[in-house]
């Protein structure tokens, strides 16, 4: 069987996507219908106060363009601002109104408002010199923001604390950082201004803002701030979400802060702009450039607030039409708008066969029996797909797959969890899917659950998270979508999250006890490996310390409530309920968001446990509406499937289109590997050779197995996942060279092959070799072979001198095709 091996090698690996050569921008179109400007309304507090302008010019097309650059700016009179390119500068106390004049068009007028000209705004350690630390990188991990700082300087990491900071600079090392009485000579001015070695190159010059102010400081003495100072209460950016068409590649970004004391100020020069791909810069001025279309999330930070404004660049398209689409179903309202803002064509929705095939995996893990191939490809009822979706949403096959799903996230494994109450929990798991448990009570009964992980099978969520730490964190990605474990140590680098969210949360659990009925060792595994039924109970007293302040953390909900409950009160319900409320927007739109992953293949936040402001959903209006939906039909996830499944977005081919080949924005089905044991279980079905696993019965499904012991290597080398994560992440749907040479030649595939009773069957009836194509196809691929592929096939099997070998080599081909392997 050598000659299958290039076979294979050609039939399994998808070809790569050839990089497309990037056309030279095009020009702007010539009919500009208007210009706007932002901020709208403007207000400069302050000496020296003043606002970077965004002027936005609309086409004729649909097209719109940042021409700031470009514009000019013209001030109602000259009294009260000053003009500078696109910056408008205070002079004198009063109001007025600025326009900008762009390609024969003038904008709306913006008001502006002078407030204090004249009067000197003080400096604030933290509202003015902290900014410059962040923006000029000295706080990063990577740098003085290191837990052992950096040539024995240390900052907190990314400003998290002020008072840690002022101390580092004006005090450590006897204060020979900063030089009050000759400011010039300090070390934090010499060092990143390149006057003196420094590691981390020159960060600033002289003559810059940063310069300025941190001698300003330094030469005032290096005062602390006086607790009334203003903090920081409110960040805005410009553009939030913006498409450019015509081979666009800059785009203007604006920072406005607000504060306690009702200032508003300009960061744009100070904010930290965090761009998402490599391929975006941004200027010190804030000018995006994007060296290739495509699209990014540019992180605006300052101090501790973020604000993510995402920017598309299309490439010049200028003979696009977008299809004719009757989008009547609100999935495909929102798909195809922004398909169609990004110049993207969607594919065709994919034929009969290929929907067949497509939701029996995603609905049972299964493939659809050639009877069933054929019924449903004979069927003229227009509504079969719907009457299909129902169906297979009743077979016992869905909870069985469906449960596999919430059995990764949850850790049923048996190092943690011992093999009866891996069984037990499964099935457990599998009920509930198959009644279409509302999830909010799903989730409840995980977060509520105690007393015997045998008799309460639920329990075991326990059983895997044993302490406090280990079930918030759990908790908080599984159900709220966050990465909270790096709010432990110290505030989170890149979220809102801090250390007292995290250990608030962790209180939570603080009085979670178990205690194991059983104390039996197994052989061959570690030996702290407890095994037997483990008891789950309450206990009256334990607290979470905080690291911090060393004292007992007080319960805290990740809305950063904190909860006042009594001495020896249950807080698991109040936490329980809070996260499955109806009212938590977060919790639907997590789990909405996981049903979406599981059947479109991409999250519309992804990864799909990663929920935070710099991370922001490809669809937001969209992923609101569905968890709208899950929620007013009492978060049924059978509903929102067969909600999904009914979409036309949904039941778009895999076949590109010249715009689509490597969108992510949902305009075809992305083929994708199958899951290990749905290929296994999709191998033992088109051979009829089922997979004998070690410890239960025969017939047993791959997608069945309750746990990840008794398996074939097979299920590893495809991805199926060790359950030590509570992570989507850790299953692993990527091709590989060794998965390759398993389909060519391991004992699993060709065994299968050589003793399958379907094609024993089929040549015991002297079946013609028509039919033996056609059955194979039917059983594997869902379809009938094309004339081609009947005449081509048919004509190696006519000539072959032993038939059952080559039909053998069929078969083998067959299920080492792409079509066969990857789901689209």
């Amino acid at each position: 069987m050598l000659h299958r091996v290039s076979l294979a090698i050609v039939f399994l690996f998808p070809i790569a996507s050839l990089a497309r050569a990037q056309d030279k921008p095009a020009a702007t179109p010539a009919t500009i219908v208007r210009l706007t400007i932002d901020p709208s309304e403007i207000v400069l507090q302050g000496q020296g106060a003043r606002q970077q302008i965004l002027v936005t010019a609309y086409y004729a097309d649909g097209a719109l363009c940042d021409v700031t650059a470009q514009a000019r700016l013209v001030a109602q009179d000259t009294e009260h601002v000053r003009i500078a390119g696109s910056v408008v500068h205070g002079k004198r106390d009063g109001e007025t109104r600025i326009v900008a004049e762009f390609g024969g068009q003038t904008s709306a007028p913006a008001g502006v408002r002078v407030q204090d000209a004249d009067k000197p705004t003080p400096l604030s350690f933290q509202n003015d010199i902290m900014p410059i630390l962040s923006r000029s990188g000295c706080n990063q991990g990577t740098c003085h923001g290191n837990f052992n700082g950096k040539n024995g300087f240390r900052l907190s990491l990314r400003g998290e604390s002020a008072v840690f900071d002022l101390d580092s600079l004006s005090r450590d090392t006897q204060g020979r950082r900063c030089n009050v009485f000759d400011p010039d000579k300090s070390l934090v001015l010499q060092k990143p201004t390149g006057q003196m070695s420094h590691e981390g190159g020159m960060r600033f010059g002289k003559n810059s803002h940063e310069y300025t102010t941190l001698r300003q400081w330094i030469a005032a003495g290096m005062p602390a701030d006086a607790p009334a100072t203003a903090k920081l209460t409110k960040l805005e950016a410009w553009p939030r979400d913006r498409v450019l068409w015509h081979g666009a590649d800059k785009q203007q970004l604006v920072a406005r802060a607000t504060f306690s004391d009702g200032s508003v100020r300009d960061v744009t020069h100070q904010a930290v702009f965090e761009p998402s791909v490599e391929s975006v810069k941004v200027s010190a001025t804030g000018v995006l450039h994007a060296e290739k279309p495509g699209e990014a999330t540019v992180v605006v930070r300052f101090l501790d607030q973020r604000m993510p404004c995402r920017v598309a660049f299309v490439p010049e398209r200028p003979d696009f039409q977008f299809p004719q689409f009757k989008a009547a179903h609100y999935i495909d309202k929102q798909v195809f708008a922004r398909l169609k803002e990004l110049q993207v064509e969607p594919s065709e929705l994919t034929d009969d066969a290929g929907f067949l095939r497509r939701a029996f995996l995603d609905v049972c893990g299964v493939l659809p029996t050639p009877a069933e191939v054929k019924s449903f490809l004979a069927d003229k009822n227009p509504n079969k797909r719907e009457r299909l979706i129902d169906q297979l949403l009743n077979r016992p096959e869905y909870a069985d797959y469906w449960s596999l799903q919430w059995a990764d996230l949850l850790r049923n494994e048996e190092k943690a969890v011992d093999a009866k109450g891996v069984r037990l929990f499964r099935h457990w798991l599998k009920q509930r899917i198959g009644d279409d448990t509302p999830l909010d009570q799903f989730v409840r009964a995980l977060l509520t659950s105690r007393g015997s992980t045998y008799e309460n099978p639920q329990a075991n969520y326990y059983r895997t998270n044993l302490e406090p730490n280990k079930a918030a964190e759990t908790t908080a990605l599984v159900f709220l979508g966050v990465r909270i474990a790096c709010a432990k140590c110290h505030n989170h680098p890149f979220d809102r999250w801090t250390q007292d969210d995290y250990h608030g949360l962790s209180a939570f659990f603080a009085r979670v006890k178990t205690r194991m009925v059983e104390n039996k060792r197994r052989d061959k595994l570690d030996k702290h490996e407890l095994v037997g039924e483990m008891i789950v109970y309450l206990d009256r007293e334990g607290e979470v310390t905080h690291p911090t302040t060393g004292q007992p953390a007080t319960p805290r909900l990740l809305d950063g409530r904190t909860l006042t409950l009594g001495a020896s009160a249950d807080r698991l319900p109040a936490l329980a309920d809070w996260i499955a409320s109806k009212d938590n927007r977060q919790f639907a739109r997590v789990l909405a968001n996981r049903i979406w992953f599981h059947l479109m293949g991409r999250g519309l936040v992804e990864p799909v446990d990663d929920f935070r402001e710099s991370n922001p959903a490809s669809h937001a209006a969209l992923l609101d509406a569905l968890a709208k939906d899950l929620v007013e039909h009492n978060f049924s996830q059978k509903h929102l499937i067969r909600t999904i499944m009914r979409s036309q977005s949904y039941q778009l081919s895999s076949k590109p289109k010249p715009t689509n080949k490597e969108d992510t924005h949902f305009s075809r089905v992305e083929p994708k590997l199958l899951n290990a044991e749905v290929l296994l279980d999709a191998i033992c079905q088109v051979t009829a050779v089922p997979e004998a696993f070690k410890g239960y019965p025969v017939g047993l499904r791959a997608v069945q197995l309750p746990g990840v012991l008794g398996g074939p290597s097979f299920l590893k080398r495809f991805g199926r996942p060790d359950r030590l994560l509570a992570c989507e992440c850790e299953r692993q749907s990527e091709t590989t060279l060794g998965q390759a040479m398993t389909m060519i030649n391991s004992e699993t595939v060709l065994q299968k092959v050589q003793d399958s009773p379907r094609l024993a069957r089929l040549l015991d009836q002297k079946t013609t070799n028509q039919e033996i194509i056609s059955e194979f196809y039917l059983a594997a691929l869902s379809r009938y072979p094309t004339e081609r592929e009947l005449e081509t096939i048919g004509t190696r099997l006519d000539a072959a001198a032993d038939r059952r070998a080559a039909v053998e080599d069929l078969l083998w081909a067959v299920i080492n095709t792409k079509e066969f392997l990857l789901r689209r």
